[in-house]
Formats: C-alpha cells, structure tokens, sequence
C-alpha cells in the first residue's frame, strides 16, 4: 500500500490557506480517482482507493500542522508502509506558485509539518513540494502561509490539483521524474524555478494592471469551476462561484 498525506490544518478558518495545498491536493485524487468516503482515524481523515492498480491511502491529519508526525505515524504504523512508500504534499515558499518538485528525503526548510514527521518517522519519505512562492521578507511568512489563496489565483491552482491528481498514477509506481515532466508538459513550461542551479535567472517583469504576483507565474484561460464533488464546495468557497 502507498500512503499519500496531504498536510494542512482542520477547520473551516484554515480551508483557504496556502498552508492548506496539501489537504487539497488529496481531495482532489480522492475525487478524480472515485476513492471511498473520509473517515475519521490515526488522529486524522483517511480514504481509500485504487490508483492505477495500486492501492492508496489517503490520510489528512488532523492533528494540526505541527503535530502531524503522529498521525502519518500511526497510519504507517498499522499498515507497516515504509517510509519511502509515503508521499506527504505540502506548501513550498521556496518554489515559485504552481511549481512542483518531488524527492526522497531531505530537510524540513523550517516546514512544521515536516519538522514533526521527521521526528516520528525519519528523514526517508517522499515530499511533493507545491509552490506558493515567497512574501519576500521573513516577517510576512506566517501571514503569506496562513492567509487564503487569492480568487486570482484559480488561474494557476485549479489547474495545478487537476494535473496533481490526473497524472498521481507516476508518483503511485514511484515515477517521481515522470510525474514531475508530465505536470512541466501540462504547464506548458518547464518545472525548473527561475535563479535554480542549471537556469537563467528570472528577469523582473512589470506586473499587469489588477494581477497578484501568483497570478503572473501562471498564465492561460480562465479554467471552469468542478460542477460536483468535494472540491466543487471548497473552490466555490475560495474563490467566489459564478
């Protein structure tokens, strides 16, 4: 069995946030992939389903972030997964928005929700970084990460939970390169982030009148809102339905 954990914190106040990615990107593989209904257990919701012909469970602490180590421990704990069959999704200031990078092991980079899972489990579980991009200043961290996502912002992060779960069958067959050129490819640009080893440094661009700074790292047309399903509420919530 794979374990796919999506970090973030329960409430109706937390739904919105940023720091909240990671809850939704496992809705939105429970929905496409037709997963059973969440239930309440290892201090946290789970689902189950297939992916692809494997497996999956789904867990979404509820523990609050920065005790989320002992929810992913004791679903791992029951089902003996191995760390390394554990993927965790959560918000990355250090990737710009809608960026995406998967590796095994690593540091927390100051992640809370990984300071703790590190401590009850290792340093040896997979970690699918979904961008937010940074405030700029250290001071403006806490308010960027536990503020809501923009309604500009549907430009870049529908689209981003859709390619999640439509290609999540890679990152099931521990694909993690697949995974991340097939999301580079429905970007329609490459996944490596401005000013990374190996790329161009970004040049400042002038940003358009009554665009936020995420809005300007994702462009394209205006993506429909899910009709149904347990994301269609949640987007309605955030950004505001038609």
């Amino acid at each position: 069995m794979l374990l796919m954990v999506g970090l973030g914190n329960p409430g109706p106040q937390y739904e919105g946030n940023r720091h909240n990615i990671g809850f939704m990107a496992v809705d939105e593989i429970a929905r496409a992939f037709s997963f059973g209904p969440w239930t309440k257990k290892f201090h946290g919701e789970i689902a189950e389903g297939m992916i692809d012909g494997r497996k999956v469970l789904l867990l979404k602490p509820l523990t609050f972030m920065n005790d989320s180590g002992r929810s992913v421990q004791a679903a791992a704990s029951f089902y003996k997964i191995a760390p390394a069959e554990i993927v965790v999704f959560h918000d990355e200031l250090d990737l710009p928005p809608g960026k995406v990078r998967v590796k095994l092991g690593g540091g927390h980079g100051g992640h809370n929700g990984l300071r703790s899972i590190d401590a009850h489990l290792g340093k040896d579980y997979r970690r699918a970084r979904l961008g937010i991009g940074h405030p700029g200043s250290k001071e403006r961290v806490n308010p960027h990460v536990l503020g809501d996502f923009a309604k500009v912002d549907r430009e870049w992060l529908e689209p981003l939970l859709s390619d999640i779960a439509r290609h999540a069958g890679a990152l099931a067959k521990g694909e993690d390169a697949v995974f991340m050129n097939k999301l580079a490819l429905a970007t329609g640009g490459s996944q490596e982030p401005a000013g990374a080893k190996g790329a161009a440094p970004a040049k400042p661009a002038a940003a358009a009148k009554g665009q936020s700074h995420i809005r300007q790292a994702r462009q394209g047309g205006k993506p429909s809102l899910p009709a149904s399903g347990p994301m269609a509420g949640m987007l309605k919530k955030l950004f505001g339905g038609d």
